[in-house]
Order: structure tokens, then sequence, then C-alpha cells
């Protein structure tokens, strides 16, 4: 028995170590999963306190953009309100420059020239002022230029019209200045606003680099009943191409040309409805040359340029202004437009009007025909074979060279007319000017 009693307790020993082991690893395995357990509790509440910062960060947003779009409402709302007042202002100020019918409304058009347009406004305004009612000033500029912009707006008896593009330009060959471009697009864009917003019937167009001459608006008010009657005529011009100094003499006379001169030119409200829906997207000027374009129609243009162009700086002109644009002259005769007959100019009349004064021309021949030209008394004429001989005569006597769609600039049925060193005319005649002019001369066949 006692044998018996001791193998059970030898039993128990190992029975209680193994307990105990036991034990040990099930709370050591607790402890493990506490601790887990703890971290989880952790990170489960660190992801809700993140979730409630996100939330109320969430809640702030959606508060700031309910505020921003109320913000926008406002803004708008108020830009609205501006527009609507600055429409009527634009009413209230056009009516206080104009109290009748105007003869046509002047446009300045402007970019980044400030002082340019100073000196411009103020050369418009010395002749302007007498006559406002007549010609209401505006100046439209393109871009947002800050200077241009406080310039305009400083003076009370002008209008400011600003053209703002945002849209790309896309040149159509490489290299192309997109300058163009944006020069074309302004032009639309203030005609439109001119004759359609406004409902002007007729527009004179000058740029910020001009002067105008004291007869600047007795000149176009002659001219608008011109265009009125005879709608053979495309447009009217201050300008002359050949306008330099020596040769021009006569402040009375005028001429048709085949040549769209610009440069301070004015055009109806009906040309503009043809012209409008077709207009280029650059090079405009040109386009207007194109035989295509002015359709067998004629331009009006003085000897004597009543606009002159100072715009040397801010240019790509160079030699060109040097050459052409700086010896302009300047018309300074105050012409009495009113009591002159202009009925010679209307298309009835004017082809024999010029054709008689061209027969009347002595016809000069060969190489040397420049140099018999100085030494002969009167008018005279010589004739050129085609373009380059054309060019070859121009370039010995210092006019323009330059053709646009086989019209030499200035020309009337391919006559280009000037003064040289005297008061005589030089008449150089195309190969076919004698068959359209029906002078039958055969001295200069």
């Amino acid at each position: 028995m006692r044998r018996v009693g001791c193998d059970y307790r030898c039993l128990l020993i190992p029975a209680a170590l193994a307990f105990f082991y036991i034990q040990m690893r099930l709370f050591v395995t607790q402890s493990k999963y506490e601790d887990r357990l703890a971290a989880a509790i952790e990170s489960e509440n660190h992801c809700t306190s993140q979730s409630r910062l996100l939330i109320d960060q969430i809640s702030i947003q959606q508060g700031t953009i309910v505020s921003l779009q109320e913000q926008n409402k406002r803004q708008s709302e108020e830009c609205r309100q501006l527009k609507a007042l600055l429409e009527d202002l634009e009413r209230k100020g056009l009516k206080k420059l104009v109290d009748k019918v105007p003869v046509a409304a002047v446009v300045i058009m402007a970019c980044n020239r400030a002082d340019y347009l100073e000196r411009t406004i103020e050369s418009v305004l010395k002749y302007q002022s007498s006559v406002a009612s007549k010609y209401p000033l505006f100046v439209s500029q393109d871009g947002t230029d800050p200077n241009v912009r406080s310039k305009a707006m400083s003076y009370d008896q002008l209008m400011y019209i600003q053209h703002l593009d945002s849209e790309p330009v896309h040149t159509e060959r490489p290299g192309e200045l997109i300058a163009y471009y944006k020069i074309a697009r302004h032009y639309k864009w203030a005609m439109d606003q001119l004759f359609y917003k406004h409902n002007f019937s007729r527009v004179i167009i000058l740029e910020d680099d001009m002067e105008i001459a004291p007869d600047f608006f007795d000149y176009f008010e002659a001219a608008a009943a011109l265009l009125d009657k005879d709608k053979s005529i495309m447009a009217v011009s201050s300008w002359n191409d050949n306008g330099q100094k020596q040769f021009v003499h006569d402040p009375y006379e005028l001429y048709r040309s085949d040549f769209f001169p610009g440069l301070g030119w004015m055009l109806t409200k009906s040309i503009w409805d043809e012209l409008s829906p077709k207009w280029p997207k650059a090079y405009w000027d040109d386009w207007l040359r194109l035989k295509e374009n002015h359709k067998g129609r004629q331009f009006i243009r003085p000897e004597v340029c009543r606009t002159y162009n100072f715009g040397e700086h801010g240019s790509s002109m160079g030699q060109f202004f040097q050459q052409y644009l700086q010896p302009i002259k300047l018309n300074d005769v105050k012409v009495d437009w009113k009591s002159r007959d202009l009925s010679y100019l209307m298309k009835d009349k004017y082809t024999k009007h010029f054709a008689d004064i061209v027969r009347k021309a002595k016809p000069i021949q060969g190489t040397d025909a420049v140099l018999k030209a100085s030494n002969i008394e009167g008018d005279v004429r010589i004739q050129y074979k085609d373009q380059p001989d054309f060019e070859r005569i121009a370039r010995q006597l210092g006019i323009f060279q330059e053709w646009k769609d086989g019209i030499p600039r200035t020309s009337f049925k391919g006559v280009v007319v000037f003064r040289y060193r005297t008061t005589r005319r030089v008449f150089l005649v195309g190969p076919d000017s004698l068959r359209q002019l029906g002078i039958k001369d055969a001295r200069n066949i």
C-alpha cells in the first residue's frame, strides 16, 4: 500500500508542473491578445477621430463652396448691373455728344501706345470740337494696356470702347506675326460695334499714330455726299501714297483710284454689310485691294494728304517710314469744300474728265524719258510696258513701286499721276490705259 501511495505522489508532481506550465502559456497568450486588442481599439479610436476630422473638413469645405457660390452669384448680379449701367452711360454719353444725325462716327484704333494715342486725340480734337455733334469721337482699344485705357478715359469729349479677345490665334503660315490677325479681329469688332450697336450710317477710321489736316472734317462731309449718290465709290480716303512733298501741289485736287489707300478712310454701313460676313482673318487692307472684293468700285483720294502718319516707333516699317511716310505733306490750307463742285468725281463724268487731262499731257518715250520729263514744261505722260517696266521708271522717279493684284498704288485705269519738281504732272500710263480712257493717240502706241 505504501508503494502505491508513493507512486500517486510521484505522478502528481509532473501533473502539477504540467498544469502550471499550461497556465503560464495561457497567461502569456492572453496577455498578447490583450495587447493586440488594446492596439486594435486604439487604432479604431484613431480612425474614428480621423473620420470625424475629415467629416468636419468636408463640412467646412462645403460651407466654403456654398459661400463662394453665393459670392459668385452676387458678383454676377453686380456685373449685370454694371453692364446695364455702362450701356446706359454710353447711351447718355453718346446722346450728349450727338444732338442730331451725325455725318460719321470717328474711331481711333488703339492698342498699346498711350503717347501716340494722346498725340492723335489732341490733333483730332483741335478740329473736331467745333463740329463734335457731326463727328462723335470714339477710341477703340484692343487689349488691356492700362496706360492706353486711362489716357482714353481722361477725355470727356470721346467715348471709349474696349475689345477683349481671349481666343487663341492660329496663323495660317509658319512665322507669321499674330499681330496681323489680332488687328483684323479688332477692326471687325469695332466696325460691328459702331455700325450695328450704335447704328451709325458712316464711320471714319483713324489709327493711333495720325494727325489730321485743318479741313479734314469738311473734306469728309463733302465726300459723304458722293458716297451716298455714287455706289461705284467704295470708300473715301484722306491719304495719297505718293503724297510726299516733292510730288504734290494742289490741295483742291481729288482723284478716283482703283487702289485702296487706307490710312484715314470712310465707308458706309451698306458697304460694311457686305464686308463684315467675309472679313479676313489677317491682312485686311491687302484683302480690300483684291479686285474680287472691290468689284470694280473705286476710291476717292486727295492729291495732298489730309492725314499724316507719324508712327515710326513700335512698328516694323523702318526704312519704309523714312522714305515714304516721313516726307508726306499734310495739307495746311483750309479748303472750303462746301463751295466746291465735286460732280466731276461721279462715275458718269470722271473717266472723261481724267481722259481730257491725260490727253493734253505731252507723250515722251525712250529709256531717258525721266530725264526728258525734267526738261519739259507742262504735263507729260510716260508709257510703261508691264509691271517690271513700271517699277524701273518708278524707282528712277522715287514714287511707290508696289502693285497689288495687278494694280499700281494710286492708279486709275492703270494711270499713276503725281507732280514732279514743279507744278507739272507726270502720268505713268499702262499698256491698256489709253484704250480704257477712250484716248486715241498714235504717238503713244
